[in-house]
């Protein structure tokens, strides 16, 4: 590794249709230089119409300069994705889905700076799709990751507060960072835990801002006054992009810092 103390991860909260992917293009380069981002990830699980992930549409993120693609429960929403998914080891789906799924749910890459960090997405189970136990299977790609770097980023894609919470807590101390996707609305809870992982419960969305958590509104509204499926579009309003900055030590692999960042 380098003589740099610290190294500067930049993570983007869920990019949800055009309009996410249009403010991460504007705003990707200042937001690089402004922080120092060695390295950029981002969950990518909606950036396709709202749904899913494409390959053209990975590549086109991917020529913004994000290095890896994190996603969630909707990962599999378009049908092209599977074959993507399963040759491209920087779009990672949940590591906790059973043996035998395409893809991968972890990476060891090489930054621009030459330092290698682990990055793992994981799903949560309480009101999600009944996966494989986060906690365990998490802990054991810990374990066999840390033989080549302790510098160990997570995208805990989940839906319960609690869950989130417990599972930092379980793995305080291990890894650098865990932070919270799938809600779309950013908690103001960031912090560096006892033991110095870095925490957030969501990061929040990169999309349309005037939407219910990056889709039209009347749509939603309609689902919950009536019941009755509804086709969800996202709407072209203005865009907020939402992430956090993390500053993690190179010697140790705990967190330093954590950022919280909202950008209309």
């Amino acid at each position: 590794m380098l003589n740099n103390k610290t190294i500067k991860i930049l993570f983007i909260g869920d990019i949800v249709g055009k309009s996410g992917r249009n403010i991460v293009k504007t705003l990707l380069p200042k937001l690089i230089d402004k922080y120092n981002s060695e390295l950029v990830i981002a969950n990518g699980e909606n950036s396709a119409g709202g749904f899913g992930i494409t390959e053209k549409v990975a590549e086109e993120l991917f020529s913004y300069g994000i290095d890896v693609i994190t996603t969630g429960n909707h990962v599999w929403d378009k049908k092209e994705a599977v074959p993507y998914i399963a040759k491209e080891p920087r779009v990672l789906r949940p590591l906790n889905y059973p043996e035998g799924v395409p893809g991968t749910g972890s990476i060891v890459l090489r930054t621009k700076k030459n330092n290698l960090v682990g990055v793992l997405n994981v799903s949560g189970r309480v009101f999600m799709n009944i996966l494989d136990c986060p906690f365990r299977v998490t802990k054991r790609e810990i374990e066999r990751i840390k033989k080549e770097t302790n510098i160990i980023f997570i995208d805990f894609h989940a839906e319960a507060t609690s869950e989130k919470i417990a599972f930092a807590f379980y793995l305080d101390g291990k890894v650098s960072a865990i932070v919270g996707t799938h809600t779309h609305v950013q908690t103001a809870d960031e912090r560096i835990l006892p033991r110095g992982t870095a925490y957030i419960t969501d990061v929040g969305m990169t999309g349309p801002e005037n939407s219910v958590i990056g889709f039209k509104e009347e749509g939603i509204i309609e689902k919950f006054l009536t019941q009755i499926p509804k086709k969800y579009e996202v709407p072209p309003s203005p865009a907020i992009l939402s992430a956090v900055s993390l500053d993690i030590d190179l010697l140790t692999g705990l967190a330093v810092n954590i950022e919280r960042i909202m950008i209309r």
